[in-house]
């Protein structure tokens, strides 16, 4: 056996090796306490292995202690507690959900899409047909003297209602120029007595009082409505020269509705005339914003003859006040629409243009003994 040894000795080392330092004491003793084995043992050597140089950064990273706050924003950290694990915060899979929402909002249109085209395909659309419109049940025309039947027939109240006509124009109202304004003198009137006031002076005064005013005066009568506030008359009228002084009276004047105006016809020059008309119980109308004039004329006490000849008279004082503005109309077509009759308390009636001109020519015949 140990030549087997010491012949493959041999065949891998064929030169001696250099002489060590203390290899001869070495061999010495090694003789001296095998004196019978002639050749000399191999101790098998080991070598420690040579540690691999680590990096400085990485000991100083496993001898720090990462907190879990730290672990949060480390990608590869070992984990100081395994047993527990931190889900990673929403806005790192922000993108990525983003894009996913971003695909299925698009898959959804695009499904909708489809349906709706499929629809639009599959719905057959109807032939138009022609629709009839609605149109409101017209309520039928009255003759003038049926129209005052009825409204007489239906006031039921405890009190004398008054009768009011109704008439609607065919003024636009645009056009802010024309307008429908007037006076007239009812044949037959109603019971009051009015109490008439005239401002005036002199010959004036006098010409008032013989025409029946109920109150004369100038600056006196001025000084003592100004002093006491009080008014015991209905209407007014004063002359044009001492209308100046009339002014400091406005405000108690325009509380009542009194304040005369020239446009009203209350500031006049014959003041006999302006008195007599007044006691004939004269009204005013105008047209309002809506086109339609509203007036009162008498009672539901009257005869039915005396409000036909009521409604004659304001039917003619209309065609009167017809602004010269207003073109392509003939009496009353484009001029007068409708006419309406009503009590206070009752339902209103609308009359025929062909009756109400048969008592506009009534009227001008008896009263004026002129046609209209």
């Amino acid at each position: 056996m140990k030549k087997l040894i010491l012949s493959q000795v041999g065949r891998y080392c064929p030169h001696e090796p250099k002489a060590k330092p203390f290899s001869s004491l070495f061999h010495s003793s090694y003789l001296s306490t095998s004196d019978s084995n002639p050749f000399v043992p191999i101790q098998p050597v080991s070598y420690p292995v040579k540690p691999k140089e680590e990096n400085k950064n990485a000991n100083e990273n496993e001898n720090q202690e990462l907190t879990r706050e730290d672990i949060r924003y480390v990608k590869d950290a070992v984990s100081s507690h395994p047993s527990t694990r931190v889900a990673p915060l929403p806005e790192y899979k922000k993108e990525a959900q983003d894009q996913e929402i971003e695909g299925e909002t698009r898959k959804i249109e695009a499904i909708r899409f489809r349906r709706v085209v499929e629809e639009e395909e599959t719905v057959a659309v109807p032939f138009p047909r022609l629709i009839k419109p609605v149109k409101k049940e017209t309520r039928p025309l009255f003759d003038l003297a049926d129209a005052i039947k009825q409204l007489k027939a239906n006031a039921r109240t405890t009190f004398d209602e008054t009768v009011e006509a109704h008439v609607r124009l065919g003024i636009p109202k645009s056009r802010s120029d024309l307008i429908v304004r007037g006076t007239l003198s009812l044949p037959h009137g109603g019971k009051k007595v009015l109490r008439i006031a005239v401002f005036a002076e002199g010959a004036d005064a006098d010409e008032a009082r013989a025409a029946g005013a109920d109150v004369v005066g100038g600056t006196d009568l001025i000084d003592q409505i100004a002093r006491d506030g009080k008014i015991d008359f209905d209407k007014c009228f004063t002359t044009t020269q001492i209308f100046p002084r009339v002014v400091k009276l406005a405000r108690i004047l325009n509380r009542h509705g009194l304040m005369p105006d020239a446009k009203q016809g209350t500031v006049v020059k014959d003041v006999s005339r302006a008195v007599k008309q007044a006691k004939l119980n004269q009204i005013k109308f105008k047209m309002d914003k809506t086109s339609i004039v509203h007036v009162g004329l008498g009672k539901v006490s009257f005869s039915e003859e005396s409000l036909r000849e009521n409604v004659g008279a304001f039917m003619n004082a209309i065609l009167q006040a017809k602004p010269a503005g207003l073109k392509k109309t003939s009496k009353y077509a484009g001029y007068v629409n409708t006419v309406h009759i009503c009590s206070t308390m009752g339902p209103g009636f609308p009359v025929s243009i062909q009756s109400l001109s048969k008592a506009v020519d009534h009227y001008n015949k008896v009263h004026l003994k002129s046609p209209a």
